[in-house]
């Protein structure tokens, strides 16, 4: 049987949308864009939307260089992504180019240099093959794969003697 109470989305007045976008901005940082998106799914036309998102910018609910730097470093940290992988994202996320700029500028090279190294430490722990060569490869590509950039891998890779 199929229910239509469970499938229609519930729509909300502006009042309950910028409360609830408030508390969904104040659980973790967002993009301008996760926000608008969210907006647009909870009934809200473009003029209310922008509405929204202006109130939620003022009151420093939504601030999008915040969220890009949180984001970035939260990759690296977490997920292990190179500047590459994570640029990507952010420009997904529709970042403009400036902010994703500034938010790469924040990386520390010794960090991600550092994570690199661990990254590349537990995947060669993982390959089997006993030739250095096919080894090397395997973990220049999985670094690729990841977001670094090849000097930086080069660089980790020949630190490590390979």
């Amino acid at each position: 049987m199929f229910d239509e109470e469970k499938t229609r989305k519930k729509i909300y007045t502006p009042k309950q949308a910028l409360l609830k976008a408030e508390s969904y901005c104040a659980y973790q940082e967002r993009a301008q864009q996760e926000v608008r998106d969210k907006l647009y799914d909870w009934g809200l036309h473009q003029e209310d939307v922008e509405q929204i998102i202006s109130q939620l910018i003022s009151e420093n609910f939504l601030n999008e260089e915040r969220f890009a730097i949180a984001y970035t470093l939260g990759k690296l940290r977490i997920k292990s992504w190179g500047k590459i992988k994570i640029k990507q994202s952010l420009k997904f996320k529709r970042v403009s180019e400036p902010l994703i700029k500034i938010a790469l500028s924040k990386i520390d090279l010794d960090e991600y240099e550092h994570k690199l190294s661990e990254l590349v430490d537990k995947k060669q722990f993982l390959i089997k093959d006993k030739d250095p060569y096919i080894i090397k490869n395997k973990l220049f590509q999985y670094a690729l794969s990841r977001g670094f950039e090849s000097d930086i891998i080069s660089s980790v890779l020949k630190e490590k003697g390979l």
